[in-house]
């Protein structure tokens, strides 16, 4: 049987440098579940390191959470990348540090805090997160597809890090499953903004990097049960499952 479901499917941490130090695991299920979301995905920059404990944080307790990662691109296309399997999610951020290039400056960028399940601090990720991968765009969405993820487009009604922004257009060579809009911009505003780009589903996220923010943009599934193949099927609007209209 099918219901609805709400999801955030962006939502950054503590390890963003450009995210809250508010933005840890407890917290972060914590406010999921207060706002009634059911389903979150963790997209730090480049970077997947605390998606497990986000994970582990809502074990038991919900939301369900998704590893991803939000990836930049060689022309600073910004690209989420959405997974099933933590060990898939892993490969594809072994593929990103390959191609990474720079160390953080916490007094420019901000601090990049590696957390667990109880919200205590780990370490600090040195690597330059808030950068771009030597890896265009073409390639990033071709890896995450190889390794069974799905590639959303980010926030594409946004003036700079979009595809929209940077390229001008989508390449017919370039195969995402989903368009990512703004809280800026309402789905059906997007479907006229964008419309040569309706054959595509759009999707409404929170790009949270403030605990307020988690889940102030959602996008509500039909779905069977909270899980990443169904929503793949609802991307592609498969055996009933579907994104809902707003």
């Amino acid at each position: 049987m099918l219901r609805r479901f709400r999801a955030d499917l962006h939502v950054h941490t503590c390890l963003s440098p450009c995210g809250d130090l508010e933005m840890s695991p407890i917290k972060i299920t914590r406010q999921a579940r207060e706002r009634g979301i059911e389903i979150i995905a963790i997209c730090d920059h480049n970077s997947l390191e605390n998606a497990p404990a986000v994970m582990r944080a809502a074990k038991g307790l919900g939301p369900v959470v998704l590893p991803g990662m939000e990836l930049c691109t060689k022309e600073e296309v910004h690209v989420l990348a959405l997974f099933g399997r933590l060990s898939d999610a892993e490969a594809m951020q072994s593929i990103a540090y390959n191609h990474l290039s720079g160390r953080n400056d916490p007094a420019a960028f901000g601090l990049q805090v590696v957390s667990n399940e109880r919200d205590e601090v780990l370490g600090f990720q040195d690597r330059l997160l808030i950068g771009a991968l030597d890896l265009d765009l073409e390639e990033i969405v071709q890896d995450i597809h190889r390794l069974g993820g799905v590639a959303v487009a980010s926030h594409i009604d946004r003036e700079s890090f979009s595809v929209i922004s940077q390229l001008g257009f989508i390449p017919a060579s370039v195969f995402f499953d989903a368009l990512e809009v703004s809280g800026n911009i309402s789905r059906a505003e997007a479907g006229k903004r964008f419309a040569a780009y309706e054959r595509y589903t759009f999707l409404r996220n929170s790009d949270a990097h403030f605990l307020e923010d988690v889940g102030k943009n959602t996008s509500t599934y039909l779905l069977e049960r909270p899980t990443f193949e169904e929503v793949c099927k609802a991307l592609r609007s498969e055996d009933g499952r579907m994104v809902c209209p707003e």
